[in-house]
């Protein structure tokens, strides 16, 4: 199995599960600008703590899961990761935050590709939801991830003309981040620096 085929099995799972969920990380920056290999996935899931018992037995028999993580992470919205025994591939589940950007974010995924595939569709976050924690995440590691960079980059250069930048702008001055959105703007060029 690929990274990807791993990624639709948890998925149909999750939605067997009837637990709402947003691909986010490589795989959702991936279907918007520059394609990367990764060795793990990303989803953010809007799990609650009755759900955690049928979790852990949907996914505890070819997952590695540990129980008392998954409780932990849902009391403290904290994440948690299982790993795909027949593969070994990671998958990262972050659990739903009160945060207001987090909530946001959340309400707008979308239908989109999973992969370079992209074969089926999957709930995954908005290109300006994946830029703006993209961004968080480099300001936050200390900014020194050319991975996280690049993927920024590659999203405006692919998706400049549809970008919501006012919705940007906005999220970009709450989260601090304005300053890095605009040195991106500049390093993306004319393709990918938007209205000026």
């Amino acid at each position: 199995m690929t990274l990807a085929e791993v990624l639709r099995l948890v998925i149909s799972r999750l939605d067997e599960l009837q637990v709402p969920y947003m691909v986010v990380g490589s795989f959702a920056s991936s279907a918007y600008g520059l394609v990367r290999s990764t060795y793990d996935a990303d989803v953010v899931v809007d799990l609650r703590r009755e759900q955690a018992r049928e979790f852990m037995d949907t996914f505890g028999h070819d997952f590695y899961v540990d129980a008392g993580q998954v409780e932990q992470a849902i009391a403290r919205k904290q994440p948690f990761n299982t790993i795909h025994l027949g593969t070994f591939f990671k998958v990262d589940f972050f659990v739903l935050s009160n945060a207001a950007f987090a909530r946001e974010q959340f309400s707008r995924r979308v239908l989109g590709p999973v992969g370079t595939e992209g074969s089926g569709k999957v709930s995954v976050a908005t290109p300006e939801d994946i830029l703006l924690s993209k961004l968080k995440w480099y300001r936050e590691g200390g900014e020194v991830s050319e991975l996280q960079w690049r993927d920024v980059i590659g999203i405006l250069k692919a998706q400049s003309r549809t970008l919501d930048w006012q919705y940007l702008g906005r999220w970009a001055t709450e989260l601090k981040i304005a300053d890095l959105l605009d040195r991106a703007r500049q390093e993306a060029g004319p393709s990918g620096g938007g209205p000026s």
